[in-house]
């Protein structure tokens, strides 16, 4: 199967936008690419997308022309997609209509209805209007087309490499049969290259393609027939220039010196590759983390993005398993705007190795969303008296800030004192993990909780009882009594006890 921008649409034949010439397409001359002079002469020798060539699927009625259906059809470069439109316009019972959304505006498309109306009216041939890149149509081209879909005035066949559930409106899409092409496997693409060695239309075995140099190819396209193809004309033009009849691995080399990463900053792939870069971190997988950095680097993807989406994950992901991940994060972002790129790659590196590494912990996000999802509830009342604003006059007489207990003031840095809402009292969203540092924060937060909300304190295990309770004194009942263990050096120590241990696994 060749590629879908493989045979480029020429100049238009008709109207700015559309062209109507034989079979839709301006023939194919002996000077043109070679992916344009290999694409398949029919069907039989249509490659790669199995899935839809079993007799009876879609794909054969299409072309066929056994069924005026509509199709969308989605796939990456190098699929098929106009491969397949030029096979539709071979067929001599249709009058085939092609067009760009590149150059066509909606004044081109209500033409190509018009004319198309016209002919059924006068029992001409049904019309097949291709669109290729159809999700660069506006909303309003899109809606022009709905109508004339709709009772087949003409037959649509349009070509994307964006999802179109994003990107074609939802009337016509419904209207449509959506069939997804795949990127070819290895085996076909090679499979491909051997046959546009030997076949005329090709090379006509006038060079031979030495297996590490078709390797290479293969490897080069990565599913996409178009690449593999333009590589090989590179490949063949400066081997015939060398005076040489083998196409070797070295000469493919120089001839195509980088290969184009598939990667469109605002299309589809721009979310499955950062879907796949989040997700490989979050699963610690740094290998294929870093791959995922490296191919948003080389496809030009904004590195203030990444750094963006770094600094988030260090807090969504990571979080209080590590309190250190932010501020690396964060650094890694400063980087980018202080240092820039390409050395800049350096920094996000680093931070995607630590990010990855790191213990993970969605503490903070579980937390935080429990938190804003009993504000939109409509839980919590007033701010308490002793916490409401008591620094201007006047406020002390309306009770602000009264019985207020300031933290510092006690050995231990903490009090009993009542800080949320009355219905809040009691609720418990932060729940902290037992890994990385974050373990240290799980074994003093229960100490914390019961101090500042007044609850008794169970025994130390070394502690002796009397009665199955712990042996120490605590105040009597009021806004103040915090029941405090027998010493506030016990409590202060086990409420830091973590403080040199923060960063220990």
């Amino acid at each position: 199967m060749e590629s879908d921008a493989l045979f480029t649409l020429g100049e238009p034949a008709t109207a700015p936008g559309a062209q109507a010439s034989a079979g839709g397409f301006i023939p194919t001359g002996p000077d043109a690419p070679l992916p344009v002079r290999m694409r398949p002469a029919d069907l039989d020798e249509l490659v790669g997308q199995e899935h839809l060539l079993s007799p009876g699927a879609p794909l054969r009625q299409l072309v066929a022309g056994s069924a005026p259906m509509s199709v969308i059809l989605w796939g990456p470069p190098g699929s098929g997609k106009t491969t397949i439109a030029h096979l539709v316009a071979a067929a001599s019972d249709r009058r085939f209509v092609a067009m760009s959304a590149l150059t066509a505006g909606v004044r081109d498309v209500r033409a190509v209805i018009d004319t198309a109306r016209r002919q059924r009216r006068t029992g001409g041939p049904p019309t097949v209007l291709f669109i290729d890149e159809v999700h660069r149509f506006s909303k309003t081209q899109q809606d022009s087309l709905l109508a004339a879909v709709e009772d087949r005035t003409v037959t649509l066949l349009a070509a994307t490499t964006e999802n179109p559930y994003f990107s074609v409106i939802s009337p016509l899409l419904s209207r449509c049969v959506l069939l997804t092409l795949r990127p070819l496997g290895d085996e076909a693409v090679r499979g491909l290259l051997r046959r546009a060695v030997i076949d005329e239309r090709g090379l006509g075995g006038a060079l031979t393609l030495v297996p590490e140099a078709e390797a290479h190819l293969v490897r080069l396209a990565g599913g996409d027939v178009r690449k593999a193809l333009t590589a090989l004309e590179a490949a063949a033009a400066a081997t015939t220039a060398l005076g040489n009849d083998q196409i070797d691995l070295a000469t493919a080399e120089r001839a195509v010196d980088t290969a184009a990463v598939r990667y469109d900053r605002a299309g589809d792939a721009h979310y499955d590759v950062t879907s796949a870069f989040i997700k490989s971190l979050r699963g610690s997988d740094v290998d294929a983390a870093l791959h995922w950095l490296a191919r948003m680097l080389v496809a030009g993807e904004d590195a203030r993005f990444i750094a963006r989406r770094l600094v988030i994950f260090a807090s969504e992901d990571v979080g209080m398993a590590d309190p250190t991940a932010i501020g690396l994060a964060t650094a890694a972002a400063h980087a980018v705007e202080y240092v820039g790129l390409p050395e800049a790659q350096l920094n996000l590196a680093q931070a995607v190795i630590h990010l990855a590494t790191a213990p993970k912990s969605n503490s903070v996000t579980t937390a935080i969303g429990a938190a804003i999802a009993d504000v939109r509830a409509g839980r919590g009342g007033p701010v308490p008296r002793g916490l409401r604003d008591a620094h201007y006059s006047g406020a002390r007489g309306l009770g602000h800030g009264l019985g207020y207990r300031y933290p510092h003031d006690d050995q231990r840095g903490v009090v009993t004192q009542q800080y949320v809402p009355d219905d809040l009292v009691g609720a418990d969203y932060y729940r902290p993990s037992q890994h990385g540092a974050e373990r240290s924060v799980a074994g003093r937060l229960p100490l914390l909780r019961r101090i500042v909300r007044g609850l008794p304190t169970p025994a130390r295990p070394d502690e002796p009882t009397k009665g199955g309770q712990p042996d120490r004194p605590t105040s009597s009942g009021g806004d103040d009594d915090d029941r405090r263990p027998a010493t506030a050096a016990q409590v202060a120590e086990e409420v830091g006890a973590s403080a040199d241990g923060r960063g220990r696994q």
